[in-house]
């Protein structure tokens, strides 16, 4: 029985989608935003080590799902692609982490987020007022668009001093609170946010986020891997429900059990990129026939995309290119290993948010040839279709 795995390269986009005009950065349409080709383009022009160098997904098809996206040829990935490749398109109205991986998963959200506006403060005094009651404090910290890292550079010694918490949201749908490990309480703080999530979510925000650190103002705090998503409930079953409903074990590696709060997930895998490597890896080894299992590596994103680090991503690309092939080696006879991605967060853009792009979708296992252009919803009917489960969403297999 076949086996399947879809492996999302978080914010690994390859071209600005045909919407992108009503998408903004620091007021910038994300127009012309296009991670892969950028960071390409740039290595190969200032990088002393020369082009982007990801002969593996290049011979998968990255290259030429970029060229289909968007008519250009990135620099370094011009190989013919061995694998089926193709790039898919969003049509949920948002560049985030839910609607890009719910729709992955089958399901387009059928509503509008809802966004706190870049002021300070950016949350109704009702909500502050309520979060702060929730965590038995007079008040909060932050209230506004702050990068996670950065505010609690900023805050963490208050917050230590004070006991308030950290609160702050970015373009995405999401409000996220910061607490101190040990000084707040890892506990306490997953209990509020799991305790005001609901009252978020009745909001229409996306996730709420536990977003712990530890340190001190002398060495410097740093973000835990504790880290937990409160995400709303989805509208439908997804490609995981499908899977579960037909008795097929599903894995999950990352944040993707945080991403649809565990809903048809049966076994979840956490850790830092290197880490998540190794699990996928081990899956490759452990995961039974029938079996899928869903991945996300953030790093991408979370280290490099909204830092605006070009250099940066391209090195993590490179790296998680050069651990293909210990993937490959333990894929089974009729495995499907599918790459893409949820949105892109072209980090040579303006802003520090995601950008409104069409991704990737490179499929190692099943032969080679264009699947061509795309929707994000035709990857859970493909995957749906190579585990011969019943879908129940709007996609079309490619397969």
């Amino acid at each position: 029985m076949s086996r399947a795995f879809v492996v999302v390269m978080d914010s690994v986009g390859c071209g600005a989608a045909p919407d992108a005009d009503q998408f903004f950065n620091s007021k910038l349409p994300d127009t012309g935003a296009n991670t892969l080709l950028h960071i390409a383009q740039t290595c190969a022009a200032t990088r002393e080590s020369g082009p982007l160098k990801l002969p593996n997904l290049d011979a998968l098809g990255l290259g030429a799902a970029i060229h289909l996206s968007c008519g250009e040829d990135a620099p370094g990935l011009g190989g013919e692609p061995r694998g089926l490749w193709g790039a898919a398109t969003e049509i949920s109205k948002g560049k985030d982490t839910p609607s890009g991986h719910w729709e992955l998963a089958g399901v387009p959200v059928p509503w509008d987020w809802h966004y706190f506006e870049d002021t300070v403060p950016s949350f109704p005094a009702t909500l502050a007022h309520f979060v702060a009651q929730a965590a038995g404090v007079d008040g909060i910290l932050g209230n506004k668009h702050a990068p996670g890292t950065a505010i609690i550079d900023e805050l963490g010694d208050e917050h230590i001093q004070s006991g308030w918490p950290i609160c702050y949201t970015s373009a995405d749908s999401v409000f996220q609170i910061a607490a101190h490990e040990e000084h707040f309480g890892l506990e306490r703080l997953l209990r509020l946010c799991r305790d005001v999530a609901p009252v978020l979510h009745d909001m229409k925000v996306g996730r709420v986020i536990a977003r712990p650190f530890t340190g001190d103002v002398q060495n410097g705090f740093t973000r835990t891997v504790n880290r937990h998503d409160y995400a709303i409930a989805l509208p439908s079953p997804t490609m995981c429900d499908w899977a579960k409903s037909a008795g097929r074990k599903v894995y999950a590696i990352g944040k993707i059990g945080d991403i649809f709060s565990m809903q048809g997930i049966d076994e979840v895998r956490k850790g830092p990129d290197e880490v998540l490597m190794e699990h996928l890896v081990d899956l490759m080894d452990e995961a039974e026939d029938g079996s899928l299992t869903f991945a996300n590596f953030v790093e991408f994103d979370s280290l490099y995309g909204h830092r605006r680090d070009v250099e940066g991503y391209a090195a993590a690309l490179e790296w998680f290119d050069s651990q293909l092939p210990r993937v490959f080696a333990k894929a089974r006879p009729g495995d499907m290993i599918l790459f893409t991605a949820d949105h892109g967060n072209d980090p040579s853009w303006s802003g520090t948010d995601h950008t409104r792009e069409r991704v990737p979708v490179l499929v190692h296992g099943l032969g080679a040839g264009q699947a061509g252009l795309l929707q994000f919803t035709d990857v859970a009917a493909t995957v749906a279709a190579h585990l011969d489960i019943t879908a129940s969403g709007s996609g079309r297999s490619f397969l």
